[in-house]
């Protein structure tokens, strides 16, 4: 299949034609497919040859001179170039590798089974990696949803599924999954605030795993034109910028300070309520409402007081 171009696609964003917005271009489309080759019995038969041409080259040429013969002698250089020739179109694959074929600039096809293989002579074989790989981008400073500046960073895993996208479609696919994988992390991290996400929000700290997940879709539809498959992808840093994280760490300590003194309320409340239940049902004491105000008032600054209370013991009269 020759090699064609098309109108770019879009899959992010853009003009909905899939043109890019003030460019007038078109980019490379080529979709890998296997290339002609042979496994290992194949391969050596081509050595074989190879090495029996080369023999009886030079037994032709060592006739020739000897005989005076000069047609014998362009048999036996032919049959040394064959032999120098043949060797060319085979080549060693390791496992997790695989060889992108061209001749004379032509893509022929991709080879994907390992070992010793022959293929077309003349052809030069580039080496891409199919096996998974990992990176960590460089600590981002973004502002989230409500504008406030916070650094973060994730891990992206990913797999050249395409060869010949990723050999032919862009420049440097490593790169390129690098740089996309940053621009779709800031743009994720643009679009939720780190912490105290309303009804219905998520939060870059408490969805990490919805976060996540929208970061690795939006990074494998940048990647796609370069044939690369994204695994997954996770935060591996989010905090604060340095500038905003002592003012930001004294609201979350107030927040959480806010809620400690909810539960000691309430503890409280129902404590004294059972106190007051089991005196009267006990009949210990009988209280008048001013009474009771007042115990009900001792007893909540005995259990929500941070300092430890010191005992009273009155030896007169209640009412005195």
């Amino acid at each position: 299949m020759p090699d064609t171009t098309t109108p770019p696609q879009d899959s992010v964003g853009g003009d909905p034609s899939g043109r890019p917005v003030g460019h007038a271009g078109a980019r490379v489309e080529v979709v890998e497919r296997a290339a002609p080759s042979g496994g290992t019995a194949l391969a050596l038969l081509v050595l074989l040859l190879a090495l029996a041409l080369a023999v009886l080259g030079v037994v032709a040429v060592a006739l020739a001179d000897a005989d005076d013969a000069p047609g014998l002698g362009a048999i036996g250089i032919l049959l040394m170039l064959a032999a120098v020739l043949l060797p060319s179109g085979v080549t060693v694959i390791s496992p997790g590798q695989t060889k992108v074929v061209q001749l004379f600039g032509r893509y022929l096809g991709t080879i994907r089974r390992t070992g010793l293989v022959a293929t077309v002579p003349l052809t030069t074989k580039k080496k891409v990696s199919v096996r998974v790989r990992n990176f960590e981008t460089s600590e981002l400073k973004v502002n989230d949803a409500d504008g406030n500046p916070v650094n973060i960073a994730c891990i992206v895993v990913w797999q050249v599924t395409d060869t010949a996208r990723a050999t032919f479609a862009v420049e440097d696919y490593e790169g390129f999954v690098r740089v996309q994988s940053e621009s779709a992390l800031r743009h994720v991290a643009m679009s939720h605030p780190y912490d105290d996400a309303e009804a219905g929000e998520r939060s870059l700290r408490g969805a990490t795993d919805v976060v996540s997940a929208e970061i690795a879709t939006e990074v494998a539809a940048r990647v796609v034109i370069a044939g690369v498959e994204v695994i997954e992808a996770r935060i591996s840093n989010l905090a604060y910028a340095p500038e905003i994280a002592q003012a930001m760490l004294q609201r979350q300590q107030a927040g959480a300070i806010i809620a400690a003194r909810e539960r000691i309320v309430e503890g409280a409340v129902s404590m004294v309520e059972d106190a007051l239940a089991r005196l009267e049902r006990d009949g210990i004491v009988t209280l008048d409402e001013e009474r009771r105000a007042a115990m009900v008032s001792n007893l909540l600054v005995v259990l929500c007081g941070e300092s430890r209370a010191t005992p009273v013991i009155n030896t007169g009269s209640l009412y005195a």
